[in-house]
Parts: C-alpha cells; sequence; structure tokens
C-alpha cells in the first residue's frame, strides 16, 4: 500500500537532502512535487492543498532544530504532517460495561462488510479479550445470513441466526437479549447493502441503530475505490453517524488516498486496515507507522507485534542457541520456513523495514511471488529427506539425492545447490560471535526470522532460499533499480 506516493516522496525529499543550502525555491519546487504526488494518489483536492499549505507555513516558521540539516527538517514537517491528516494516534474500540456493547458495521454491498465483521471479531477476542456474538440483519441479499455463519465459524465465533424471521429490528432485539442471558459481551451487527446509498437503507439503519444504541458505528469499505469511498463515508456519517472506518483490501491499494482523506473530510478516525484474505489479515490503523511506511523509514513496531503474535518465543531462543552454537540442522531450517510463512510475503516484510537496514534492496510482488515460490520448492526438497539425513547432510550421497529430487519433484542439481548453500551457511555461523550478525535487533528476531531480516536476503539461512537470485542495491554502479536478477553463468573460455 501507498508504494506510488512513497516512490514520489521519498524521491522528493531525497533531492532536497542533495542540497548543500536550501532557499525558498527548492521549498516550493519540492512543495509542488509533494502536492502532485498526493493528488496521484487520489487524494482529495482540498486535503492535498491544505497538507502543503501547513508544511509550507511550518518549514517557513520553524527555527532551526538542532542536530538537524535544513531539508531534514522538511522531512520531520512533512512526517509530522502526515500523522496529522489521518488521526495522530490510533483510534481502539472503547467499550462500556453495559452488556452487550454494540458495534454496527455499516457500508455498501461489496465492501467486505461481512467478512470485516469476522475478522474484527477475532481481533478483539485476541487483542481486547472481548467475547462477541455475530448477527446478520441482511435480510435482503441472498445468502447473506449464511454467509456470516461460514465466516463465524471460520473464527470461531458464534452467530445468533433466528431463521423463524425476516425482520432486521426483530433479529437486533433477539440478538440482543440471546447476549444477554448468555454472557456475550460484545454484538456484532452485520448490516445490510446496497449497490448504491438510497433512502430505504438508511432508514432502517437509523432504526437499528435508535434501538441498539451502538458505541461503535463502523463503516466499511474498499480502499482501492479511492475518492467514492470518501464520499459514500461522507453520506453515511450525515444520516448515521459513524464513529470509525475499516479500510479493505489496502494490500492492494497502491495509491492510498482513501486512507489519507477520510479523516480529514469526515472529521471520524480509520480504526482498522484489511492487508490481506485470511481472517487474522486485518491490522489497527497507526498514523504514525503509516507515515513511516511512506517516507521509508520502516515500520519495526508492527513487525515486532507480528513476530511475537506467530512465533514461539521460546522455539525461537532454542533456534537462535542453535545458531550462535553453530549446530542449526536442514529440520530446523525446515521449522523456520513454516515459521516465517505465517508472517506474510517477502514484499510486505521488506516494506515495514527501514531503508537503513535493508541496505536500499527493494522487492515487487512478483519478485515476492518468486521468494515464495522457492520457499516452498526448498521446503520440498528438505521435506523429502529422512529425519536422520535431515540432521546429518553428510550422509547423503548419490543415491539419496536421487531419491529426494525423486520425491520433491525437482532436480538434484537443486538438491546439490541446497546442500552447497547449507554449508556455506554453516561457514559463515561458525565465524559469527554474539555481538556481531546476531546482536541489537537480530538477537530479538533471529529465531523467528532465521537469523534476522537484516541478512534473511544475504548469506544468512534465508539466504539459501535465493537458489541464485541476487538482489541489486539502488546505490550499486551498474544503475539497477533495487530487484532480484539471476546470477548470469559464464562458461570459462579455454
Amino acid at each position: 500500500m501507498f508504494d506510488s506516493l512513497s516512490d514520489k516522496l521519498k524521491n522528493t525529499l531525497r533531492n532536497l537532502g542533495g542540497r548543500g543550502k536550501l532557499t525558498p525555491e527548492h521549498v516550493d519546487a519540492a512543495l509542488r512535487e509533494i502536492r502532485m504526488a498526493l493528488l496521484e494518489a487520489d487524494v482529495n483536492y482540498k486535503v492535498a492543498k491544505d497538507f502543503v499549505e501547513s508544511v509550507r507555513v511550518k518549514a517557513e516558521g520553524e527555527e532551526v532544530w538542532k542536530g538537524l540539516k535544513p531539508h531534514e527538517q522538511v522531512v520531520k514537517i512533512v512526517y509530522d504532517e502526515l500523522v496529522a491528516l489521518m488521526g495522530g494516534t490510533s483510534s481502539r474500540l472503547v467499550f462500556t460495561r453495559q452488556a452487550p456493547n454494540v458495534v454496527m458495521i455499516v457500508g455498501l454491498q461489496g465492501s467486505g462488510k461481512t467478512t470485516s465483521t469476522g475478522k474484527i471479531s477475532r481481533w478483539l477476542r485476541e487483542n481486547q479479550e472481548r467475547k462477541p456474538l455475530l448477527v446478520s440483519v441482511d435480510v435482503y441479499r441472498p445468502a447473506a445470513r449464511a454467509q456470516l455463519k461460514v465466516v463465524g465459524d471460520a473464527v470461531n465465533i458464534p452467530v445468533y441466526e433466528a431463521p423463524e424471521t425476516n425482520d432486521p429490528l426483530t433479529l437486533v432485539k433477539g440478538a440482543v437479549k440471546h447476549a444477554q442471558e448468555t454472557g456475550y459481551d460484545t454484538l456484532m451487527i452485520d448490516t445490510a447493502g446496497r449497490l448504491h446509498v438510497d433512502e430505504e437503507l438508511m432508514v432502517e439503519l437509523e432504526q437499528i441503530k435508535g434501538e441498539t444504541k451502538p458505541i461503535e458505528v463502523l463503516f466499511v469499505a474498499d480502499a482501492m475505490t479511492g475518492q467514492d469511498a470518501v464520499r459514500s463515508a461522507e453520506v453515511f456519517h450525515e444520516r448515521v453517524g459513524i464513529t470509525g472506518v475499516v479500510l479493505t483490501k489496502m494490500d492492494g491499494d497502491a495509491r492510498g488516498g482513501a486512507a489519507l482523506s477520510i479523516r480529514h473530510v469526515i472529521g471520524q478516525p480509520v480504526k482498522f486496515v484489511g492487508v490481506g484474505e485470511k481472517y487474522d489479515a486485518i491490522e489497527p490503523f497507526y498514523p504514525d507507522r503509516i507515515a513511516q511506511r511512506i517516507l521509508g523509514m520502516g515500520d519495526v513496531l508492527s513487525l515486532v507485534e507480528s513476530v511475537q503474535g506467530k512465533i514461539d518465543e521460546q522455539e525461537a531462543q532454542e533456534q537462535l542457541l542453535k545458531m550462535t552454537r553453530n549446530q542449526f540442522t536442514l529440520e530446523d531450517f525446515q521449522k523456520q520456513l513454516g515459521q516465517f510463512k505465517q508472517l506474510g510475503s517477502m514484499s510486505k516484510l521488506m516494506k515495514m523495514l527501514p531503508e537503513q537496514m535493508t541496505g536500499g534492496m527493494r522487492i515487487t510482488d512478483e519478485q515476492s511471488e518468486m521468494v515464495d515460490h522457492q520457499m516452498k520448492r526448498t521446503e520440498a526438497i528438505i521435506g523429502s529427506m529422512t529425519r536422520q539425513e535431515k540432521n546429518d547432510h553428510r550422509i547423503i550421497d548419490a543415491s539419496r539425492k536421487t531419491r529426494i529430487a525423486g520425491g520433491s519433484g525437482s532436480s538434484i542439481s537443486e538438491v546439490n545447490q541446497l546442500l552447497r548453500q547449507y554449508e556455506q551457511m554453516k561457514k559463515m555461523m561458525a565465524k559469527m560471535n554474539s555481538g556481531g550478525l546476531f546482536g541489537g535487533m537480530a538477537r530479538k528476531m533471529a529465531g523467528g526470522l532465521a537469523g534476522g531480516l537484516g541478512n534473511m536476503l544475504g548469506s544468512g539461512p534465508m539466504g539459501m532460499l535465493g537458489n541464485g537470485a541476487a538482489i541489486d542495491h539502488d546505490d550499486e554502479p551498474n544503475g539497477s533499480s533495487g530487484k532480484i536478477r539471476k546470477k548470469k553463468r559464464h562458461k570459462k573460455r579455454r
């Protein structure tokens, strides 16, 4: 997400850094580029205009901050204004002691309301220790209520059904009573949608709100619809009074105009963003972290939270200890691959790391798919080995390699290459010490990330996934743009 805007803003601010002294003309030129970048990212015109003007006023009025160069001041101002534009701080759902607390999910048809209802409920159960009950009042769309039941079963959260009635108000009354009687502290109402805003829909939503008195009314919008999502949010807010926004498909929105505009236009914060199809692919919206990602500062906090939530800490420590003692086996590497896949795609992880840490490496979704494919092939090769072979690769002779290649659907050369890379990795680990690659952040994350994300594409365990691929750096003299490329193998002339 925000790929296009991020590239343009980083280039603009990087150009400022190349100047020894900033003049008003330099700042004006940069602000014009920033304004154009925002508009191209489908940010609301007035929002873009106000943003640039606010940056201009602060850039001209600020005294020189101690320790910051002029262009760094501009970067700091842009960062602060991005954070303020998106709401300043993360907005959690705030619950009261009443039972149940009602959360209404509203939005247009096709925006992802039903799936978001399940995702948010799952997140509340795991992160805010809530006990949710789901109910669908979409009595118009065929199988809509059955769809919520499927979602509820997938996230292991019960659904109030009452198949004997098709009246939305009767349904919510029954759901509230059932929640009170059975101890559910949160009732998530998946409301009906339309292909467009109409009076009948709004009247129904107003009636449900009046009956249930929700603590939250969350508007769900498809981020990829850009300013259409913002305009729909305005209408819903005027009629129903929404308290927050959930943006779906943020992982597929390279522009990010809706996320940057909606808070400024309607005065209500984005509370969650959907970042994938899986039921755990939803995140609270942190304006400061998003601003850091946009400006290439990374989002290490979210990455660490993801690692902590999906990787067993004790097992990570045990594997880290094996690494530092050079006892890391192919069986351990197989476990690492399984853990690593839980964290998401390679492109997503790379975007969460600061540019200083990645050394200018860049990876697109297409290149990420290539790495993911190689991970599967590597898993298949190791999976075809016996436990004895995984723990002692030296016993793998020619006949064993033939069996492993046949069992994994790979070639003997691929098996040989994996073993060579593993041996190289072992030699590298033998030279490590506790203050080297396993120090600092890598020490905290290495167990879960196969030696630390900083070197996962280099010579560490994750480097074994390259299988002949290399990653270019932005600062290489060959003019590469930071893409994965295949190493060309030239035969020596005799």
